[in-house]
Formats: C-alpha cells, structure tokens, sequence
C-alpha cells in the first residue's frame, strides 16, 4: 500500500492522525517533527544569509547549512509517509513465515533509525547559527532544537518497538 502525506494539508494529516487507524503514527509524527523543526533551520538561515556584518566565509557556511538542512527537511519529510508503508508492512507480515516478519521488522526499524540520524545532523547545524546567524532569530533555533529532541526521541522509541 502507498501513503503519502506529502500533499495533505496540516488539518489532514492531523485529521487521519486521531483516527482509530494503524497509520500514521509515533514514527510518521516523529518525521513531520522533525521536518518542522529543520524547516526552522532553514528559515533562521534564510534570515541569515545576506546579513551586512557577514563575512564570506559566514556567507558560504550559511549557504552550506541552507544546503544541508534542506536536504534534511524534504527527506524527513518523504519518511512521514515512509514510516506509515513500512508499518503497514510489518502488520501484513504478522500472518507470513518467521523469515518475512523479520525482514518486515528489519524495514519498519529502517525508517525511524534515519530519522533519528536525520535529526541529529540537524542539531549539528544549529551552533554555527546560535553564535554567526540572524540574533532576533535565536528563539526559533532554539525551537527548532527542542522539537528534534523530541523527534528522535519519538523516532527511537519505534526503532525499539519495531524490533
């Protein structure tokens, strides 16, 4: 089965969400966490780049972790519907061989083992922007933060769960 949030609106995902259905879910949620998150990194950036006390070399790693934390958002964003797929898989597989269920927990551990990596490449972004980037912004960074803590603690419980 395919899922795929990308193209819901917040109020639907949310909707689907708090229904008495199996996806999505802790791992999908931990995603879209996360994604939020980045998409803060990449706001504080924005606001950043182009600033008249910037150096060069402040310009070019701001440019660098603009790079960076776009790349991550997306990609989380793609596991928000990738989590819901590989769970949806591991309940099909309930009913198949021992082989196939641990090939389908092996895949359903996949997905929130990267958001939790994901994540943590994101906090590795945010000391250069707390100390070089937009100061009336530190507020958001330090958002940002909080909410990938949370994202990986979410994204770590299913790796637990899914094994």
């Amino acid at each position: 089965m395919t899922v795929n949030f990308r193209d819901k609106t917040i109020e639907e995902y949310l909707d689907q969400l708090s229904r008495r259905e199996p996806v999505p879910g802790g791992g999908s949620a931990a995603a879209l966490t996360g994604a939020m998150a980045v998409g803060l990194i990449s706001m504080v950036t924005n606001y950043s780049i182009g600033r008249k006390a910037n150096t060069k070399a402040i310009e070019k790693r701001l440019a660098q972790i603009l790079a960076q934390s776009e790349k991550i958002r997306l990609r989380l964003l793609e596991l928000t519907s990738l989590d819901s797929q590989a769970y949806l898989k591991l309940t099909a597989a309930r009913s198949l061989d021992k082989k196939a269920q641990k090939q389908a927990a092996k895949e359903a551990r996949a997905v929130p083992y990267e958001i939790c990596k994901l994540c943590y490449k994101a906090v590795e972004l945010t000391p250069f922007l707390a100390d070089k980037g937009n100061p009336y912004l530190l507020s958001d960074v330090e958002v940002a933060l909080e909410l990938l803590i949370a994202a990986f603690y979410g994204a770590r419980i299913m790796v637990r769960v899914n094994s």
